[in-house]
């Protein structure tokens, strides 16, 4: 990967090493200071941090309603452009507009992500590919992902219940802010580069003007018109049963084995053994497409050919193939621990290896189709959410998915400027760790006022 890349993958793990390290030595520091003061000890409940009570407000028409499908609407429209779901924007929104408990807004939230990607990727599917004679959803790179990010997100479910709320928050706050610096200042190479292409064509245009003796008005037309196709002919065309039903039964594996976990008793055998029983499955899939385009990459090398089998422009060689696996165990460990789809890392690591912003954003939703469901079949099973609210939001991301897209990409079409759907990834980004960073300050002053134990808790007695 590039250079720029490698220092980001150093920033993040320096970052979460050092924050991790001082929650364990505050851990540690509290329970020396409380063990001799007795007198002083928390108690039990206090301890283990006080239960987040099941608040879920009524479904009737009001200003904090009308207030949250606003919001709801254009975060899940510009969250799905930029292929991060919105899940940032979304918690927030929940608990400070519409009042619901933390673990409700979270489900909620995945409500709206799924609605918005499926009804994204299903306008993605009649959308061309812009350079190229391929699918827009680039399925290899989806393989290659979906399944470290559906094992990241039961990892990241699983450390929620130890990680103390703060951590998360400065967590959340490192990441979204090196990720979002870093998608900005992509955005603005591209932005430059587009420039200097639109500057080369003026040229040329002008160049090819000034060496004809008749000027014709009307513009020219190629000797061998452009075929276009309709959007059945497209959706036909980006629709690759093959690949589509590799990724239905990992999302089928990884959603039978989370149902049977949820009926056994919490770190018993069998429950471990479940729980371990996903690691195979994604790195069967993982190993298997790394094979795949590891071999191409030397095929290429070897016969000079430069193009390659998906779009990334990335050399598969080892070192990155496992580069993009921690990646995407790394984002959908964030997306399980604040609610997201994972989208903050698959969207701006998608533009890192090369992929053009079009197929990063089609690739990164359809993905988070996946892994967004996955939770919310989940959280339904486990009672999390109202289903009114979940109807309610659902069918308005799913509207914003749909017409975001088409906005987005007319626009991107008239300026011919790509970079726009990578400043927009920014913007979702930074506006995301604002509110998440804000509301969890407010809730760690909050629990530091009521003497809250703030330090980790234990797996098996957090249940």
């Amino acid at each position: 990967m590039q250079m720029s890349t490698s220092a980001f993958i150093v920033y993040l793990m320096t970052g979460f090493s050092l924050a991790v390290l001082s929650a364990l030595f505050l851990t540690n520091y509290v329970h020396e200071y409380y063990n001799h003061k007795p007198s002083l000890s928390f108690s039990s409940a206090t301890y283990h941090g006080s239960a987040t009570h099941k608040v879920w407000p009524e479904l009737e028409l009001s200003w904090r309603l009308v207030l949250a499908i606003v919001i709801g609407f254009l975060g899940s429209a510009f969250g799905t452009v930029g292929g991060v779901g919105g899940g940032g924007i979304f918690v927030p929104m929940l608990t400070l507009v519409v009042g619901f408990d933390t673990k409700a807004a979270a489900a909620l939230s995945k409500c709206m992500i799924m609605g918005a990607s499926a009804s994204s990727v299903w306008y993605n599917l009649r959308v061309p590919h812009p350079t190229k004679e391929v699918p827009i959803l680039d399925y290899d790179l989806a393989l290659l992902f979906q399944p470290m990010l559906m094992l990241g997100i039961t990892v990241g479910v699983a450390l929620s219940v130890v990680f103390p709320y703060w951590l998360i928050t400065i967590l959340i706050i490192i990441l979204f802010i090196g990720s979002s610096s870093r998608s900005f200042f992509k955005g603005i190479e591209m932005w430059r580069a587009e420039t200097y292409m639109k500057e080369i064509a003026k040229e040329k245009a002008t160049l090819v003007n000034s060496c004809c003796q008749v000027l014709i008005d009307t513009p020219c037309e190629p000797l061998i018109p452009k075929e276009e196709k309709s959007s059945m002919q497209t959706l036909c065309f980006n629709f690759r049963w093959k690949r589509i039903m590799a990724l239905i039964v990992v999302w089928l594996c990884f959603l039978l084995v989370q149902i049977i976990k949820n009926d056994v008793e919490v770190c018993s055998s069998w429950y471990w053994l479940l729980f371990s029983f996903q690691f195979p499955i994604a790195f069967a899939v993982f190993g298997n497409e790394a094979v795949k385009l590891y071999k191409d990459h030397k095929k290429r090398m070897i016969t000079g050919n430069l193009e390659n089998i998906c779009d990334a422009t990335i050399e598969w060689t080892t070192l990155n193939l496992a580069c993009c696996a921690l990646c995407g165990i790394l984002g959908g460990t964030v997306g399980g621990l604040l609610g997201s789809g994972g989208g903050f890392i698959l969207g701006p690591l998608l533009l890192e290896i090369g992929v053009v912003p079009q197929v990063a954003s089609a690739t990164a939703t359809f993905v988070m189709m996946f892994s967004s469901s996955l939770s919310v079949v989940e959280f339904y099973l486990l009672k999390r959410f109202p289903i009114p609210y979940a109807l309610c939001l659902t069918s308005v991301s799913v509207l914003a998915g749909f017409w975001g897209q088409f906005f987005v990409r007319r626009l991107v079409k008239f300026l011919g400027r790509a970079s726009i759907i990578v400043f927009i990834l920014s913007g979702v980004i930074c506006a995301s760790a604002l509110t998440m960073g804000v509301v969890g300050i407010e809730k760690s002053i909050q629990m530091i006022n009521n003497h809250e134990f703030m330090g980790f808790l234990g797996f098996c007695t957090s249940q």
